[in-house]
């Protein structure tokens, strides 16, 4: 193992933004552990990094299990011997009026998005406090967490405390050397959104119409400021969410 190679572990990476992530990290020099409920799904996005010149290895995760997550983190650090930057990537989407939610899709909204993401940063904050290393944490948190949209509210709540968790969090373990922070992508073209707007080109029009700068955001967006919070240049950044939204917060 090369020791001057930083590592990194990027959850959710099997497709999207959480790969266009981890590929990033590659190329910046990182070697990279990255997970899914299902580790075969992840074979595209590790030969990506891989490919990078970088060293991966995949790991099945589920955040809403403790001893997973205990078990992941062990595993990144047993095969890198440490482990610098942690980014919470894993999350689901519920699109659901609140008056017809049940208990248990909110709880699994919020143990997925939220409480998972809280455990990881812990499991990370604990492994850089004993080794006495600095390290970052960046965390997908949302627009939606930050303005109102009915029909997700499950969601959009998830990610407000997300944003919470990372001022909260960049307190804490400041002192350590630890940074935390988080991206806000706005409406961003994923596989999903491509296929979901793929008939429908007027609603495509009009949402991009509502941005500023007249596109949906791209996974190389979030891609390139994960790499520049990750970097020596964000080493005085910490407890920000920083929105890559083409302005459309701005209004």
């Amino acid at each position: 193992m090369d020791s001057q190679r930083r590592a990194a572990l990027v959850t959710g990476a099997s497709y999207g933004i959480g790969a266009a992530v981890a590929v990033a990290l590659a190329r910046d020099g990182y070697d990279v552990a990255v997970t899914e409920l299902d580790a075969a799904a992840l074979s595209d996005t590790l030969s990506q990094v891989n490919a990078q010149g970088a060293n991966g290895i995949a790991i099945s995760l589920d955040t809403r299990s403790q001893a997973s997550v205990e078990a992941c983190m062990k595993q990144v650090v047993d095969s890198f011997g440490k482990l610098d930057l942690l980014v919470n990537n894993a999350g689901i989407l519920l699109r659901k009026p609140v008056v017809d939610m049940t208990r248990e899709e909110w709880e699994t909204v919020m143990d997925v998005n939220l409480t998972g993401t809280f455990f990881m940063s812990q499991q990370m904050g604990r492994h850089l406090i004993a080794t006495q290393r600095k390290g970052s944490i960046i965390s997908i948190a949302s627009t939606h967490g930050i303005v109102g949209i009915a029909n997700i509210s499950a969601y959009g709540i998830s990610k407000a405390g997300i944003s919470h968790m990372t001022r909260m969090l960049a307190i804490e373990w400041a002192e350590h050397g630890i940074r935390i922070n988080a991206i806000a992508p706005g409406t961003t073209e994923t596989p999903s959104r491509k296929r979901s707007l793929g008939a429908d080109p007027a609603r495509r029009q009009m949402m991009i119409e509502r941005i500023p700068v007249k596109r949906f955001c791209t996974e190389a967006d979030i891609a390139g400021m994960a790499s520049y919070l990750a970097s020596p240049a964000a080493d005085y950044v910490t407890g920000q969410t920083l929105l890559v939204d083409g302005g459309l917060t701005s209004y």
